[in-house]
């Protein structure tokens, strides 16, 4: 992979960067961010992020430009089982750092932390089927289509179709 990002532990620090992203039509329409978000949702997400990062269960990244530490969006680890071993993954990146390779990247190194630092056997990723660009994310990055969930509820109000895509610890170094 020629591009590189840093993920860093998200911090009041990108904040600004974060509220950018929850405006976002297509973070919206493709995330469980709500829509529109709520007053306040910024700094609430940090809050259960900075939880889920004290008790294991779940962790956020800022994906940044190691050039500069300009905020490309974020990496997530949206629900860790640790004594299953696996764990939910999310990504989305900022609307002028799409195209470049930045969510390839970023998801690379996500899924190099989940199963090197955290020693998670499993990974999955929920990708509404008519976010190609993510589709082909998830492919590049070593993951394999699982199946389809069908009308399934995204957040109050949307249900659509999710592809599952997931990652086993031994599937190789796809992505990297």
């Amino acid at each position: 992979m020629s591009l590189d990002v840093r993920l860093t532990p998200f911090g009041a620090t990108h904040l600004a960067g974060f509220a950018a992203l929850a405006e976002d039509p297509d973070v919206r329409r493709f995330t469980r961010f709500p829509d529109p978000p709520e007053p306040g949702f910024p700094v609430a997400w940090l809050a259960r992020y900075d939880e889920g990062r004290r008790d294991g269960t779940r962790e956020a990244f800022a994906v940044e430009d190691p050039a500069d530490g300009a905020f490309l969006g974020l990496a997530l680890a949206v629900a860790i089982d640790a004594e299953a071993g696996e764990a939910e993954l999310g990504y989305t990146v900022a609307p002028a750092a799409r195209g470049r390779g930045v969510a390839t990247a970023a998801v690379a190194e996500l899924t190099r932390w989940a199963f090197e630092e955290r020693g998670l056997e499993r990974l999955t990723l929920l990708i509404e089927v008519a976010n190609v660009a993510s589709t082909r994310v998830a492919e590049r990055c070593g993951y394999a289509l699982e199946g389809v969930r069908r009308n399934a509820y995204v957040k109050p109000g949307r249900r659509a179709d999710t592809a599952v895509y997931a990652r086993l610890r031994g599937d190789g170094d796809a992505g990297r």
